[in-house]
């Protein structure tokens, strides 16, 4: 699923984008959540709670939190999702530029612009998510760049995912069916109760997979030449 949303403070303006959008959709038998603002405030809000956007499209000049202010504070929460400004204003495309907008689209073009342009971002989202781990839950979407990902955790019937910065997140899935989720052959068990991501192994001691941060985790003597093999190849890639 794809979530999109649509923030511009003329309603009118809204609702065409998002029959226009809709349309696009439909006939690229592609599927989206879109939800709709008219109020910048509100989609600001929504991403500071959580809420979780793959593309942005944007008026710039609105009341209160203009688009350019309303990209910056978004790009902090959510980094990788694409942002298309659709504005009357040809003097703010150097400034959104800077800001590393997606594309920039005038709205006397949207016609002609828009649906290629929902092509190339939709094109760039599915790029995006083979390398990012995904959790969808009726009350919570979050995508994790695999890269980020230093290990996983059985807990329970939860599967505890540790990134770089030492936060965790939680899934109630099994070990198993998230190893299985992974769309990527750079993560390996090293026994029964915990998975590494090969990127951040350090070296392996005694029996011990070293990871960064100082992470230290026991191997199974099952898993060990396995562990081994998985990390020669994936080093022998990386020169």
């Amino acid at each position: 699923m794809i979530y999109i949303a649509i923030c511009d403070d003329n309603e009118k303006t809204v609702e065409i984008l998002k029959k226009k959008v809709m349309e696009f959709l439909k006939k690229s038998n592609e599927f989206a959540d879109i939800t709709v603002y008219t109020q910048s405030e509100n989609l600001q809000y929504d991403i500071q709670e959580g809420k979780y956007y793959d593309l942005i499209l944007s008026d710039i000049e609105m009341p209160n939190i203009d688009g350019m202010n309303l990209a910056a504070y978004v790009k902090r929460y959510l980094p990788e999702v694409l942002i298309i400004f659709i504005t009357s204003h040809l003097k703010y495309a150097v400034d959104a530029f800077e800001l590393s907008i997606f594309r920039y689209i005038p709205k006397n073009s949207i016609g002609s612009r828009l649906p290629q342009a929902l092509k190339d971002a939709i094109n760039m989202i599915k790029i995006q998510t083979d390398e990012f781990y995904a959790i969808e839950t009726p009350t919570r979407v979050e995508k994790i760049p695999y890269h980020k990902i230093l290990y996983i955790q059985r807990e329970g019937k939860n599967s505890v995912i540790t990134l770089l910065d030492n936060s965790v997140t939680k899934v109630r899935k099994s070990l198993t069916q998230v190893f299985k989720e992974f769309r990527s052959d750079d993560f390996v068990y090293v026994d029964r109760g915990d998975i590494v991501n090969l990127a951040h192994i350090m070296g392996i001691k005694d029996g011990i997979v070293e990871l960064k941060n100082g992470i230290r985790l026991p191997a199974s003597q099952a898993k060990l030449e396995q562990i081994k093999t998985k990390l020669s190849d994936f080093w022998s890639e990386q020169i």
